[in-house]
């Protein structure tokens, strides 16, 4: 699974790049040359004092100290061919080197607990959507992911394939909401999910299941809020406010492939349809669309599950709105089924092609978050 993720670039975390280390070096040298070669008739070597700053943001507190002595010595040399500098002068130089340290010694805490905070955040998210396998059980996969929210590797939509004793079974999903406020209802669907997996004959079993899940969620936080509110107010304004119950739902798409049978099986909750690849033809699968999850309603009763029967060949791309929603600068929504039989033959395959014409789309990248998925039985 590809995830696009802001990569802890120079000043949040990751090491300085080699320009910037060798920078005050060369500064040091050029100016030295200049102010030799010169002969006082150009006074830079005070520039010399400039140095440590900039080696603050590239070296630790001793290496910016010893840019600091050195341009302390350099200064009170007369070989180097600048005017003979005063105490006062010098003692500048040396409250700017010892400010350039202490800046130095800053930073480097600041980048160690920026890289642990970060290991521990990805590790969080990983654990609560990990990649998707390349096959799980007959079924071969791939998925592509992108959060909206900068700095972040699960948003408000999800994916996920696992193989129980009913077949394979995927979901896809988009909660209300996206970024690090959605991620608790993410982690609670996937759980609901896998759950389902094992325990559920019937796929409109598990959308009961996750209905049910985002049900309990909804009245924890309504009782939570309640219980804060209550106790900031009294008489009528409290019991006002724990009546009111924040929304939570969720669109969803279930596929199931049985056991031994050509074919998938497709519940769909709110959710856009999957598209169908065969050959060089693009179709929407119709399915009758349920009521998002969250709303109570999803069950046996009113869930429609269609049987949809795959050639060899085929292969099920599903995705959330953040694709098909996408505007360009006209504000043109994405065309996803017509460009898809031009992107299928992308040597990067299907999901990384999708990504980078909708990038291009949108010169620049959507501003919700996108979930793919293609999945396909092996060919015969």
């Amino acid at each position: 699974m590809r995830r696009r993720r802001e990569e802890p670039g120079w000043l949040h975390g990751k090491p300085p790049p080699l320009w910037a280390r060798i920078a005050p070096v060369a500064a040091l040298v050029v100016l030295v040359l200049v102010q030799r070669l010169t002969q006082g008739e150009a006074e830079v070597g005070f520039f010399l004092a400039g140095l440590p700053p900039v080696a603050a943001f590239a070296y630790g507190a001793a290496g910016t100290a010893v840019f600091a002595g050195i341009v302390l010595s350099l200064l009170g040399m007369p070989w180097a061919g600048s005017a003979h500098p005063r105490g006062a002068d010098l003692a500048t130089v040396a409250a700017i080197g010892l400010l350039s340290v202490v800046i130095a010694w800053v930073r480097r805490r600041r980048d160690a607990q920026l890289v642990s905070v970060r290991t521990v955040a990805e590790a969080a998210q990983l654990a609560v959507l990990p990649p998707v396998p390349e096959q799980v059980g007959p079924v071969r996969c791939a998925g592509l992911y992108r959060a909206a929210q900068r700095g972040t590797l699960v948003g408000g939509d999800l994916y996920d394939v696992r193989v129980g004793p009913y077949g394979v079974r995927a979901l896809v999903g988009d909660v209300q909401g996206h970024g690090l406020a959605a991620v608790g209802t993410v982690a609670a669907l996937l759980g609901a999910f896998r759950e389902g997996v094992l325990d559920d004959p019937e796929l409109a079993a598990v959308a009961a299941r996750l209905d049910r899940r985002l049900l309990a969620d909804t009245a924890g936080s309504a009782g939570a809020e309640g219980a804060e509110r209550s106790e900031g107010s009294e008489g009528s304004e409290g019991s006002a406010g724990a009546s009111e119950q924040p929304e939570l739902f969720a669109t969803a798409l279930l596929l199931e492939f049985p056991p031994g049978l050509d074919l998938v099986r497709i519940l769909s909750c709110g959710h856009p349809p999957a598209l169908l690849l065969r050959a060089s033809a693009v179709s929407e699968l119709a399915v009758e669309p349920g009521p998002p999850l969250g709303l109570g309603l999803a069950g046996p009763d009113l869930a429609v599950v269609a049987d949809v029967r795959l050639l060899p060949g085929d292969r099920l791309l599903a995705h959330t709105d953040g694709v098909t929603e996408a505007r360009d600068a006209a504000g043109e929504f994405y065309p996803l089924a017509d460009r898809l039989p031009a992107l299928e033959r992308e040597p990067a395959g299907l999901v990384e092609a999708v990504w980078q014409d909708l990038v291009q789309f949108t010169a620049g990248g959507p501003r919700d978050d996108v979930a793919l998925l293609v999945l396909s039985l092996p060919e015969v």
